[in-house]
């Protein structure tokens, strides 16, 4: 695929990528940059991809861009938005989007920890979510007082990031850290008590502070900011088109996910198959969103049940993955039939909703006749797509409700101690192996409302849970890292069988007096 680069021949563009988002540094003037035009070898060809091969190269794996022309000791590559996209002049093959996925293939000594969390924000005094107003003072304040670099759409402000952490905005201002790629869950959890001091240093002052829930307790939609992000005005005329619950699930939820490595396409598999198991037990085991404008829901996960009719085309359970001919083409199959939602080009976002990537692969996009997308498209396409765990060049575990501070490093010390060590893996595997699709999706289905007490064969979930948690401890054990403690949170609730949502309800319905005001100081970070 040739590639014309259409950025100032005075920039140079490196992509780096964090287990939470694809991200760019721009350096300006360090060097007289080569304008890819120009390169007397245009073409970006793929090397290598074979999941198992030990010459695999670096320059493919998650540290380095994927998509890049060496020159001296540079890299030209292609920035995502909100910086200028390349040009393709030839179309991409299904081969190429494969091999993308591919190219996250890493040797275990180099697998790492992402983990990424949101939270809402708030006004002391009154409760009320934060303004846009607030949200890019506070922006501003964290970038000049803890040197952030800021991330701007337009003239707005919208995200910072320093080296391979990113703070981000979802739709309705919730606060997102998306962190580094880290080796040992005492750095991931260094990382987040390091980002909650700094917002905390600047949002107090504002009078300003942040709840660790799933759901937003108090307030309806109408109550809710919309951030200035051209993305999200696309999505929000999408979503009531294909889902009765998709402004929901974008203005008025938060989750915490980590993002982990796989060394060939057969160990990818075999960690989806786990997650996707076991996806059920980590969103009762976090269920923490009983609340919906000020009253219970019936939920203990009302996160988790938006999901179920946010749009059926990117979300679900995927029965596929377990199918004996699942594999990285597997998956890009069907990721080509996800409808899209935008191109970026020109620094604006294109309304591509409902269209075909397939037709966009062809040059016959209505909105964007004859052109062709790039990995770059590509890769934004994948960050579209819902599912309970998701595929990019590393898998994200996307079940669990956002929480207080204290169970951050939770979530990936269980899924860690799971997915990291081979023995607890290949335990889980043998454990689930006879579990059906109906099993699996019936699971998927309860959790939301009856959390650990969700009957399952003949027992109930809580039961499952219980030796869950023990693999999730002694795969930690084995890593040697001394992360056992991290997940004290998770052993006490399936000990108790009590998730942190049900809590919420006995204090609610006990001192709290039935309003969910408390929740603000309760859940306080």
């Amino acid at each position: 695929m040739t590639i014309i680069s259409p950025a100032d021949p005075a920039h140079c563009f490196s992509m780096e990528s964090t287990h939470g988002k694809i991200r760019q540094n721009l350096s300006v003037g360090t060097f007289n940059a080569i304008d890819v035009v120009k390169l007397k070898e245009p073409r970006v060809r793929f090397l290598s991809l074979s999941c198992n091969s030990s010459k695999a190269p670096h320059s493919l794996g998650l540290e380095r861009s994927f998509l890049g022309i060496r020159r001296g000791h540079k890299v030209i590559v292609a920035a995502s938005p909100p910086e200028e996209a390349v040009i393709a002049t030839e179309p991409l093959t299904k081969e190429d989007l494969v091999k993308y996925l591919a190219s996250g293939c890493k040797a275990k000594e180099k697998w790492r920890i992402g983990t990424e969390h949101e939270k809402f924000g708030f006004e002391f005094g009154t409760l009320h979510p934060m303004k846009y107003e607030q949200i890019a003072e506070l922006l501003n304040g964290i970038s000049e007082r803890f040197d952030w670099g800021k991330i701007m759409e337009g003239d707005k402000i919208i995200g910072l990031k320093q080296g391979k952490q990113s703070i981000s905005l979802e739709p309705g201002g919730q606060f997102e850290l998306s962190g580094a790629p880290l080796e040992t869950l005492h750095q991931t959890c260094a990382e987040v008590n390091s980002h909650l001091y700094q917002v905390k240093a600047v949002a107090e002052e504002m009078g300003i502070g942040f709840l660790g829930i799933g759901f937003q307790p108090k307030w309806g939609l109408t109550g809710i900011p919309i951030m200035p992000k051209g993305r999200y005005d696309i999505m929000r005329n999408y979503m009531p088109k294909v889902g009765t619950l998709g402004l929901d699930m974008m203005f008025r939820t938060c989750t915490v996910q980590v993002n982990l490595d796989f060394s060939s396409e057969a160990d990818m598999i075999r960690k989806f198959r786990a997650g996707l198991a076991l996806q059920p037990i980590a969103t009762a085991i976090f269920a923490n969103s009983p609340f919906t404008e000020g009253k219970p829901n019936g939920y203990l996960s009302m996160r988790s049940q938006i999901w179920t009719d946010t749009d059926k085309n990117r979300t679900g359970m995927l029965p596929f993955v377990f199918d004996d001919s699942f594999g990285f083409e597997q998956y890009v199959d069907y990721a080509l039939d996800v409808p899209m939602y935008f191109v970026y080009r020109e620094k604006k976002y294109i309304d591509c909703t409902g269209l075909s990537f397939r037709d966009f692969m062809a040059g016959k996009l209505p909105c964007l006749p004859g052109e062709f997308p790039t990995l770059n498209d590509w890769e934004n396409h994948l960050t579209t797509i819902f599912p309970e765990v998701r595929l990019k060049r590393y898998l994200e575990m996307r079940g669990a409700d956002g929480g207080p501070w204290r169970r951050l490093c939770a979530l990936p010390a269980f899924w860690v101690g799971l997915l990291y060590d081979e023995m607890s893996l290949q335990t889980v595997l043998d454990m689930t192996t006879d579990w059906t699709p109906e099993e699996r999706q019936t699971l998927r289905n309860m959790v939301p409302k009856m959390g650990l007490m969700t009957p399952f064969r003949d027992g109930m979930l809580r039961d499952i849970a219980e030796d869950v948690v023990k693999l999730a401890k002694d795969g930690l054990e084995r890593r040697g890292f001394k992360e056992v403690g991290f997940l004290k949170e998770v052993t006490e609730v399936v000990r108790t069988g009590v998730t942190p949502a049900e809590k919420l309800l006995e204090l609610y319905n006990g001192k709290w007096g039935q309003s969910v005001d408390p929740v603000f100081e309760e859940l306080l970070y």
